[in-house]
């Protein structure tokens, strides 16, 4: 079988890297931070310029008519030079998920200004306490509409986005609904987040929503989204973890102690050597991850052992290169801190290692002998 990628998608990654090297580096990463700005407009307008924002958006709707997988090998990008930019929420939390399930009316109204990098959408999936597919977030009927009641934590690009798709329960099971977070009964409060990008709560109280397409395929669009937004993040730990790992072969190159490299001590090339493995464990689980559900194939395991090994793999990955990297891979202003921060945050959204290894052992109790 060929495991490699088209020339087409080859060259989406080649821009997309072009793009965010060009724009994205330390020195703007800490000019930034010094001036209070946590998104980096350059770079979001260049990549919708390049239509890297709008690449799995129908042609019909202003998009390239790509895929996932092409939406994937952005992200790798966005991973490895730990760019500021709502990709992962405009694109795999809000824009792939309306032009999958969207009315028409939808479509037109919200996907070709998110394709031109002019509205910022997100999703509102994660409550504390409560696993995503079960949200206590209440939809209730409001004659020709409805209304949401509850909360939601950490939700990414929140206090950016023109427009969330909000997870809630009916009487009826679950459904997924468009909200204005800047209509009435939506309050947002900004929550610091571990990659150091601030997200929002969101506290609904009677806010008006509408249905993302049919009420009624809630379940579906739910499931839908959670396993493409866990599968985004793994993408976006395969960048994270590469570029680890080179940032610490070229330390560990260049450092010496009693003249010599310290790359060349046994114990320094073993710690590295196991690094590597899991760099690439985490790069193999999350590519076939996002091919099988650009295929639409069923994928739940796949995802799950994806997410496994971008928690577990990716932690140990940035623990390694911190530790072998001495007393600057704990200097905050040292490149090497965001993409442990990153790593950690990437960690910890949409469910932990020990989470996916209790959908796992689900998956295979199910599973018919």
């Amino acid at each position: 079988m060929d495991f490699s990628f088209t020339e087409e998608q080859e060259a989406v990654k080649d821009l997309a890297k072009q793009i965010l090297e060009g724009t994205v580096s330390p020195d703007r990463l800490k000019e930034m931070k010094a001036n209070g700005e946590h998104l980096d407009r350059k770079a979001w307008q260049e990549l919708a310029n390049a239509n890297l924002v709008g690449i799995a958006i129908p042609e019909a709707y202003g998009g390239s008519g790509l895929g996932f997988l092409e939406a994937c090998l952005v992200l790798e990008q966005i991973g490895r030079n730990v760019a500021p930019v709502p990709y992962y929420a405009s694109v795999v939390l809000g824009a792939l998920p309306i032009a999958t399930f969207g009315t028409e009316a939808q479509k037109q109204e919200l996907l070709p200004p998110a394709a031109a990098g002019d509205l910022i959408l997100s999703a509102a999936l994660i409550e504390i306490g409560a696993p995503p597919e079960q949200p206590t977030t209440v939809a209730r009927r409001d004659g020709d509409g409805w209304r949401l009641d509850g909360q939601k934590d950490f939700v990414a690009a929140g206090l950016d986005a023109g427009q969330l798709l909000v997870s809630a329960s009916t009487d009826d099971g679950v459904g997924v609904f468009l909200i204005d977070p800047k209509g009435p009964g939506v309050t947002i409060e900004r929550q610091e987040a571990t990659n150091e990008i601030p997200e929002a709560r969101i506290v609904l109280g009677n806010a008006p929503a509408q249905p993302l397409g049919d009420i009624a395929d809630g379940a579906e669009v739910l499931e839908w989204m959670i396993q493409h937004a866990t599968a985004a993040l793994c993408a976006t730990a395969i960048g994270v973890c590469d570029k680890a790992v080179r940032l610490t072969a070229e330390y560990t190159s260049t450092r010496k102690q009693f003249d010599k490299p310290i790359a060349s001590f046994q114990a320094v090339g073993q710690r590295a050597a196991d690094a590597y493995i899991d760099a690439e464990a985490v790069r193999l689980t999350a590519w076939q991850a996002a091919w099988r559900l650009a295929e639409g194939l069923p994928a739940a395991a796949e995802v799950a052992t994806a997410k496994f090994w971008a928690a577990e793999g990716g932690q140990r990955v940035v623990a390694a290169a911190q530790h072998l990297h001495g007393g600057i891979g704990v200097d905050r202003d040292y490149p090497l801190h965001r993409y442990y921060l990153w790593a950690k945050w990437i960690q910890l959204n949409l469910g932990g290692a020990a989470q996916q290894l209790r959908k796992l052992g689900s998956i295979l109790a199910n599973e018919p002998v």
